[in-house]
């Protein structure tokens, strides 16, 4: 496990975790090797470890746990709004009850969401359970509207590439061939996919883009009319049994890292428009600032602008229902929103439904305080609006780094590399094939840096805090083991 070495408690965990303890995506009888760690601060963690020269092991971490440590590990601010909590009550109820860190926590999500129509709020446990509840809703709206309990339009309508969540909901419209779910084709409920949309270097509306298009010229960035096709014809010719049309907008992630254009939300929210099909939006990994915008479907507007589009001739761009979670909290908890229309709440709420306007759904959990407290001071951060600044510089530097070094590296490029993408605070280096997760695992942490790559895809989204030099080393060490890589595989007499 890399030249690190334990104590012989660590150890003893270690091998109790390894007979006892599944992880995730990972096989109990070869599971990949874990890292036990000690503490964490800022956009490092620290192993309960040693290195070779008897030093406590310090990972840079460039994954930001799963997308949601924006704030970085151990952020006092954190740390005190839910020591503040936990003295009052860490949980209660929801059902009969509410607390001030629930309502609190909703009136700041709605501020950053910044839209009039958007002003029901759902709380929940997870993202995969908010995508849960965004179908449900979806659901018990048609079939109120309808006035009966036909299955005419039970049906989800979604793009390829796709990734929602683990739960068999969810688990229906990821996408059902290239996703980690295909093994329960059969078993899930079956939805209609079209083709995913061409996927982009980085956004038009991209800060990096708009500052330096030349760093740009040879990579895709263009809009096709004929990317919106097969999902029109889907939606024009099977709009009767469509209940919802549900996306990841801009980027779509575990199924694939792919950026596409801001056009095709706004051809989608028109067809959507157009046959009154609600629009569901899974803003799980994108929200909070992630791609450069606080939420991705604001990508939308700003592209009009750039349009010249004069504002009361743009298309309303926003989610029927959307869902959100992961940074939600700081990473601090799980939580997650989903968050409605008045005019999706109305129907639903509707006295003279089957469920007498009760919507049904109720977790354990729901508006947990001590989440909520989280939750409420982690907006609070971003309503202070630094993260723009963090962002950008994160984007800015990943681009030289990484977009412009790989491309041009001769060595790597087309015969390792396939494609370079960046946004945000996003990077991604997509390979020809498929990595060895645990050789680059083991190397990554050899070198002090945390990523877990997957599929063909070596990417990081590091959490907002990180300075530039804990950036660079991340950077720096993506390309060294990328070199490393391509000499293991001619070692092994692999034709990359």
């Amino acid at each position: 496990m890399s030249d690190l070495t334990f104590t012989p408690e660590v150890q003893a965990l270690l091998d109790f975790d390894r007979k006892h303890l599944w992880h995730p995506y990972t096989s109990m009888s070869k599971p990949l090797p874990v890292f036990p760690v000690k503490s964490a601060s800022g956009a490092t963690i620290t192993l309960d470890a040693q290195t070779s020269d008897s030093k406590d092991a310090t990972l840079i971490e460039a994954m930001s746990s799963w997308w949601c440590m924006i704030h970085g590990y151990n952020n006092p601010e954190l740390n005190e709004a839910m020591i503040s909590q936990i003295k009052s009550m860490s949980h209660v109820m929801f059902g009969g009850l509410t607390h001030g860190p629930a309502v609190r926590v909703v009136q700041k999500l709605l501020t950053l969401i910044d839209h009039k129509n958007l002003q029901c709020c759902f709380l929940a446990d997870s993202g995969s359970v908010a995508v849960e509840i965004a179908l449900k809703m979806a659901l018990q709206y048609e079939f109120t509207k309808n006035g009966d309990h036909s299955n005419d339009k039970a049906k989800f309508l979604t793009i390829r590439n796709g990734y929602h969540g683990d739960t068999f909901g969810a688990m229906s419209v990821c996408d059902p061939v290239s996703s980690m779910h295909s093994i329960y084709t059969g078993y899930l409920p079956q939805n209609i996919f079209v083709s995913a949309p061409t996927m982009l270097d980085t956004l038009p509306t991209s800060n990096a883009f708009a500052t330096r298009p030349e760093v740009f010229a040879a990579g895709n960035m263009g809009w096709d009319d004929h990317d919106i096709d097969d999902f029109k014809k889907a939606v024009e010719t099977r709009h009767s049994e469509i209940c919802a049309v549900i996306l990841e907008p801009i980027l779509q992630g575990a199924g694939g890292m792919r950026l596409y254009h801001p056009q095709y939300l706004i051809e989608v929210r028109k067809l959507c428009d157009r046959f009154e099909i609600p629009l569901i939006m899974d803003e799980i990994a994108t929200g909070f600032g992630r791609t450069g915008a606080m939420f991705a479907f604001q990508h939308c507007r700003t592209y009009q602008d750039m349009q010249g589009i004069q504002p009361q001739k743009q298309v309303d761009v926003y989610p029927d229902i959307l869902c959100v979670g992961k940074a939600l909290t700081g990473g601090y908890m799980t939580l997650s929103a989903v968050v409605t229309t008045e005019h999706i709440k109305n129907v639903v709420s509707s006295s003279g439904s089957v469920t007498g306007g009760c919507f049904m759904h109720g977790p354990t959990f729901m508006g947990n305080p001590l989440a909520c407290s989280a939750a409420d001071k982690s907006l609070e951060i971003l309503l202070r609006g630094h993260w723009r600044q963090q962002v950008d510089s994160i984007e800015s530097q990943l681009v030289d780094q990484l977009y412009v070094a790989l491309n041009g590296n001769e060595q790597l490029m087309h015969s390792l590399v396939r494609n370079v993408r960046v946004v945000g605070a996003v990077g991604v280096v997509e390979l020809t094939g498929a990595v060895d997760s645990a050789w680059f695992h083991d190397r990554f942490v050899a070198k002090g840096v945390y990523v877990r790559p997957f599929g063909r895809l070596i990417y990081i989204m590091p959490p907002y805090v990180i300075s530039r030099e804990e950036l660079a080393r991340v950077t720096r060490t993506i390309v060294a083991v990328l070199g490393e890589w391509k000499a293991e595989l001619e070692a092994r007499d692999v034709v990359t």
